[in-house]
């Protein structure tokens, strides 16, 4: 299937803003992570991210507002774990 030209510009726009993080787990351990983001109903990258965000505020340096793009009229409120 097809995807139209604003399709693709809309993509490529969102996909400048991201940066690809890629990990290697061994497949134990990674079967299990997709297993349990599969149990909590989420997608694995939410899944991972949430574990991520949850990790940062519990070491006292929680992801806020502020550290993503296109936040520059929203206030320093920390992101939902």
């Amino acid at each position: 299937m097809a995807v139209s030209a604003r399709k693709r510009l809309n993509n490529d726009k969102y996909n400048a803003k991201c940066t690809q993080i890629n990990l290697k787990p061994l497949t134990p351990e990674a079967n299990a992570i997709k297993a349990a983001a599969a149990a909590a109903g989420q997608s694995l990258q939410g899944y991972i991210l949430q574990a991520v965000r949850e990790r940062m505020a519990k070491d006292g340096q929680p992801l806020t507002l502020d550290d993503l793009p296109g936040a520059d009229s929203v206030g320093g409120d920390s992101v939902k774990p």
